[in-house]
């Protein structure tokens, strides 16, 4: 464990370090990636060795109603996620209507670091101070967010293959159209190993877990009606988005038979995993903070479906960081450079993120919760991530058939 808070604490310093010390244009994604993980960093160790502390702020633990450790660490994971929130929130509010580099919230995006963080870890303490109602609120909040955001990482999934598929396809060579092939065929592969598991995994033999072998074979026939639609002649597809699309619903269903609750006789796992280990914790951290960062990243530079009008769509293929058109020209102003994503939707996508990442924490529940032990285990987060995996189907399936059905629009 000290171990544990060392490695914490050095990468919170190298964190504030960076962000304080000023951070270009260029970088200046990496820079809000970096006070969002700091983030999570500090729910993190306040949810494990923080929480106690909260029983000395008498206007939280209070004498005549004192809580459980159990409350008190989903109430400092909230808490933390609460002024991370109006941070990127407020962010968010500001960069409304920016479509140029001449606006003087260009710069405001791009620097003022130091004011930042410290805007940023004063609305965090703040939020210790905040009576119990508001963070219960927020609590409720948090599932309908984490529910948007969910479905943004759908859409940037849906992005991100059809980008993939298009980029080499362009290639128009024999060796890209085998690579697309071996790559579909792999993913159905892998799709369908991850059922057959499943099936062994969480349906085991002498109970009856017809829900569970329900929503497998839903996957499976998923996954067939994927390539079926997207190779039909009249649908402008392809099988590589259609396998990619599989794998990753067959994924999500693993992961929300997994949250099934550990006394559940249908979920297979609970006879080797009655808890959770420090080591399963860290992995468990590590997987979502790069996953969160990532979604919430790629959606900020989407040139698809998060851009301003303005902005060129050729700039998808650059890197991730990559933002010369957005350090402008020095000297004398000329004409208006478009800015090459939307930074009112960089902002949103940070703030659904810190809900998102908030309820993972807590296991989708509330402050009543008392298993608080086991991250993203329950019911609730069983049936967001099956929710999930049906809009993820329904949102693919649209994009296909979106061109045959809306004939007087322009889809790309």
């Amino acid at each position: 464990m000290s171990c544990l808070l060392s490695c914490c604490a050095s990468l919170s310093c190298g964190l504030c370090t960076s962000v304080a010390s000023g951070i270009s244009g260029r970088s200046a994604r990496l820079g809000y990636c970096g006070l969002f993980g700091l983030s999570l960093i500090t729910s993190w160790i306040l949810r494990e060795v923080g929480a106690p502390l909260l029983e000395y702020l008498p206007w939280i633990n209070t004498a005549g109603n004192p809580h459980s450790k159990e409350w008190l660490q989903i109430n400092a994971v909230f808490r933390v996620s609460l002024g991370n929130f109006l941070f990127f929130a407020s962010l968010a509010l500001i960069m409304i209507g920016v479509k140029d580099q001449n606006d003087k919230r260009h710069v405001i995006h791009h620097g003022g670091w130091t004011v930042k963080f410290v805007v940023w870890a004063l609305l965090i303490v703040l939020m210790f101070f905040v009576p119990d109602v508001i963070i219960s609120f927020y609590e409720t909040l948090s599932k309908f967010g984490s529910g948007l955001f969910l479905l943004v990482q759908v859409i940037i999934l849906l992005d991100a293959t059809h980008t993939w598929n298009d980029a080499w396809v362009e290639k128009d060579e024999r060796k890209w159209y085998l690579a697309l092939l071996a790559v579909s065929v792999g993913c159905y592969i892998a799709a369908f190993t991850i059922a057959g598991l499943m099936f062994i995994w969480f349906n085991p033999s002498g109970h009856d877990c017809g829900l569970n072998v329900f929503f497998i074979v839903m996957t499976m026939i998923l996954a067939f009606g994927f390539a079926i639609i997207a190779l039909h002649p009249q649908v402008n597809g392809s099988l590589l988005p259609a396998s990619v699309i599989s794998v990753y619903c067959a994924y999500v269903l693993y992961t929300a038979l997994s949250s099934e609750p550990r006394d559940y006789v249908c979920n297979g796992l609970h006879n080797s995993s009655k808890g959770v280990s420090m080591g399963n914790l860290i992995l468990g951290m590590l997987t979502t903070v790069l996953s969160v960062l990532y979604s919430a990243c790629r959606a900020g530079s989407s040139t698809t479906f998060l851009s301003p009008p303005s902005s060129p769509r050729s700039g998808g293929g650059k890197p991730l960081l990559d933002d010369k058109l957005e350090e402008g020209k020095k000297g004398k102003e000329t004409a208006a450079v478009p800015v090459s994503y939307s930074y009112m939707f960089f902002h949103l996508i940070f703030a659904l993120a810190t809900m998102y990442s908030g309820m993972l924490l807590t296991g989708w529940t509330g402050s009543s919760s008392s298993d608080s032990a086991l991250i993203d285990v329950g019911w609730t987060s069983t049936w967001v991530r099956i929710c999930t995996q049906w809009a993820t189907a329904a949102l693919y399936v649209w994009s296909l058939v979106a061109p045959l059905v809306l004939t007087d629009r322009e889809f790309y």
